[in-house]
């Protein structure tokens, strides 16, 4: 019997496969996307199962405000904020630096 979140947490590695390279998006925002607004802890979980789904680019997932929250769930502290910066992505402590013109919404760029 498959487990309730399983549907879920595929439709959240879909819409996270879809984030640009040097872009990246947040939790509530991909929950709300899928239609299940306040479940931006569940797309956490979700992210945290995806390590080691090299197709899942998990390091472009981050809270509200832009702060790798999800790092300590990457093989080392700092892998997170490198796979960013290789992007482009510039961070500072933790959090990304000019984190709205990096933002993408999925509600804005993708059609359920």
């Amino acid at each position: 019997m498959k487990k309730t979140n399983d549907n879920f947490f595929s439709q959240v590695y879909q819409v996270v496969k879809l984030i640009p390279r040097g872009r990246v998006t947040s939790y509530g925002a991909i929950a709300s996307y899928l239609g299940s607004k306040g479940s931006a802890r569940m797309v956490g979980w979700a992210m945290n199962a995806a390590h080691g789904m090299e197709d899942v680019p998990a390091h472009r997932v981050v809270n509200r405000i832009g702060m790798l929250s999800g790092k300590n769930h990457f093989a080392t502290p700092d892998l997170m904020q490198q796979l960013l910066e290789k992007e482009g992505i510039n961070v500072e402590n933790d959090i990304i630096v000019d984190f709205d013109n990096f933002f993408w919404d999925p509600e804005n760029h993708l059609t359920l």
